[in-house]
């Protein structure tokens, strides 16, 4: 079957369509990929935080799949809204590469052994609260751009240190500044980092036959733990959330974070079980019980009891 795979033109995403594309190939498939800018692409100098990420990497590509001119998307799952427009679907989602955030810097070893008001670049409110949190001493900064551009930032002094989801790094085969993989406990990856997901029309079956068996179950089941939470939450990038479930021995563990963006409150959550959906809205539900509901008032308005999706 010839497929065409929609993706962004960072250096990062078309690592990631390559990937899928040659796994695709694999299986008899001949595939074609499509660059498709962006807003979020165009939008360079901004923190994202300040101009929400409702769609900005995601919506001239779906725009492209509902008129047909690709059969399917790429994207990191952590860019998808927890709820699709019904004419999409997530068919495939692959297995997972390590979630976890890192460290990396040019002189130092370790969160821990930065100096106080080291310069530690992050566009990320889930990182910056956290990192605020376990170290206010620190001088927190927006950095932007793709993931050459920012350790050109920090190998020219620009910053001490930049925490970058270790995910990408592997990817793109620049670990080498990697000082520290960063516990979850100390910063809780977002929902879905690490995961690859593959959109495409809903209903378009011979498209969901060629790429389901790029379907991870593993990965599947700990993703929609995550995104029940983030889902429960209506979190979206103006709300520090981080979540990050894994299987232990039969059971799915997840792990919570839910923040203020001036990182006067932290709270953390942990919840066992087997059903994803169930684990991930019972620690949605004991955050909101447990001070989360006036998170989310402070940031959205007290109006809103529940957000809007993003």
């Amino acid at each position: 079957m010839r497929l065409r795979i929609g993706s962004r033109g960072s250096q990062l995403a078309l690592w990631q369509a390559n990937h899928v594309a040659e796994r695709l190939g694999r299986l008899g498939h001949e595939v074609a990929i499509e660059v498709i800018h962006t807003s979020g692409d165009r939008i360079t100098h901004v923190a994202l935080a300040e101009v929400g990420t409702k769609g900005m990497f995601t919506k001239e590509i779906e725009e492209a799949l509902l008129l047909a001119r690709i059969d399917l998307a790429v994207h990191s799952l952590k860019d998808l809204p927890t709820e699709l427009s019904q004419e999409f679907d997530i068919a495939a989602i692959l297995d997972r590469e390590d979630p976890r955030d890192a460290l990396c810097s040019k002189h130092y070893a370790s969160l821990n052994q930065l100096p106080e008001g080291a310069r530690v670049g992050t566009s990320s409110l889930r990182r910056e609260a956290q990192l605020k949190v376990m170290r206010p001493d620190l001088a927190v900064a927006p950095v932007r751009g793709n993931v050459d551009t920012r350790l050109r930032k920090l190998e020219s002094g620009e910053y001490d240190a930049l925490i970058l989801a270790y995910a990408g790094l592997r990817r793109l085969a620049r670990t080498e500044l990697v000082r520290e993989i960063i516990a979850v406990d100390l910063i809780c990856p977002a929902a879905g980092q690490g995961a690859l997901a593959l959109e495409i029309r809903a209903g378009d079956g011979l498209v969901r036959a060629a790429v389901e068996p790029l379907d991870d179950p593993r990965a599947r089941s700990e993703t929609t733990c995550e995104r029940a939470l983030l889902a429960a939450l209506g979190g979206g990038c103006q709300v520090p959330i981080g979540a990050s479930a894994s299987w232990h021995a039969g059971s799915l563990a997840l792990e919570a974070v839910v923040a203020n963006p001036a990182a006067t409150i932290l709270l953390r959550e942990s919840v066992t079980g087997t059903d994803p959906m169930t684990v991930g809205r019972i620690a949605a539900e004991n955050l909101l019980r447990r001070g989360g509901r006036a998170v989310l008032d402070q940031v959205y308005g007290r109006e809103m009891s529940v957000p809007e999706q993003p």
